[in-house]
């Protein structure tokens, strides 16, 4: 996939934010800094971190993204770092348990279950991963597909109407 030149000086910053720091948010932080470029500054956490979950690191490893050297990290690796341009809580949990990020700019979320929830067998649980991984990568993709020259303001509104498409969508279905 081709990376995005930046055009700002300062590149944007983007925090995934999930309960476990374990699957989803590493996932999005990895699928990001590979297809982003330097228009990003990506990072991760969790407000309950974990281990990275292996089947997170083989599913990604098979897009030819490692994430070996990622690890867990909680929020308050993040109270003396500058702001962060944009938030996004990747899981339904945070979304409740930590509806406000305090330095963020702007917050929205992207609900994705947790593969790391699903039962069976190895297969199968591999499976759910490589599912999540792949609808974070489309929300990626759409992401991306906005002009990075694009001010932030611009960037989250974005987001922020994707979110809303979903939530109609899901509405509408139920």
């Amino acid at each position: 996939m081709t990376e995005i030149p930046s055009t700002n000086i300062h590149p944007m910053r983007v925090l995934f934010l999930c309960t476990h720091n374990s699957s989803r948010s590493q996932m999005a932080e990895g699928l990001l800094r590979a297809r982003g470029g330097d228009a990003y500054e990506v990072f991760s956490t969790g407000t309950q971190p974990r281990s990275v979950h292996p089947l997170a690191l083989r599913a990604m490893y098979e897009i030819g993204i490692d994430l070996s050297t990622h690890r867990a990290k909680g929020i308050e690796e993040f109270t003396a770092e500058p702001p962060m341009d944009l938030v996004i809580t990747v899981c339904d949990e945070t979304a409740e348990a930590c509806p406000f990020f305090p330095n963020a700019r702007q917050q929205v979320h992207w609900g994705f279950s947790d593969p790391s929830q699903v039962t069976g067998s190895e297969e199968v649980r591999l499976a759910a991963f490589r599912h999540t991984r792949d609808l974070i990568a489309t929300r990626i993709k759409q992401f991306l597909g906005h002009d990075p020259s694009c001010s932030r303001e611009q960037l989250y509104v974005a987001a922020q109407a994707e979110e809303r498409t979903r939530a109609d969508k899901r509405a509408f279905r139920g």
